[in-house]
């Protein structure tokens, strides 16, 4: 991978990353306070760290971790479209499967995004000659 390949390829991992907490932010009230996000091949994967909302730090410490793993689970579905905007808009490419997890212990999300097809010219949105 050339030098361009790889800072283009920065760049959209930190467009996602910021994009999710962006999302999350103004969703729950509160974002991820780190996100970092993976890319390899077909495979998009986020991991935001320090994510819940104090309400949500209460339950956990009173053991209701399967009451946020629902309430999170149900937000993840509707939010979906967004989270998979997102990831289109970066990459250049649709998202075929989304998934969604959350370690409750160690306060982690994952978002999972499969992707489909092969890159479409993202070129005028990139900033790079090929979209001109």
């Amino acid at each position: 991978m050339s030098e361009g390949e790889q800072k283009a390829l920065g760049e959209i991992r930190a467009t996602i990353s910021r994009e999710i907490v962006r999302l999350q932010a103004e969703y729950y009230g509160k974002g991820p306070t780190k996100a970092r996000t993976f890319i390899s091949d077909d495979l998009v994967v986020v991991v935001l760290e320090e994510t819940f909302t104090r309400a949500e730090k209460t339950l956990a410490e009173r053991g209701e971790g399967e009451a946020i793993q629902h309430i999170r689970r149900r937000f993840q579905q509707q939010m979906a479209d967004a989270f998979t905007s997102v990831v289109e808009q970066a990459t250049g490419r649709k998202v075929r499967a989304f998934l969604s997890d959350t370690d409750i212990a160690h306060d982690v999300s994952v978002e999972t995004f499969l992707l489909a097809g092969e890159r479409t010219d993202m070129g005028g949105f990139e900033g790079t000659d090929a979209g001109r």
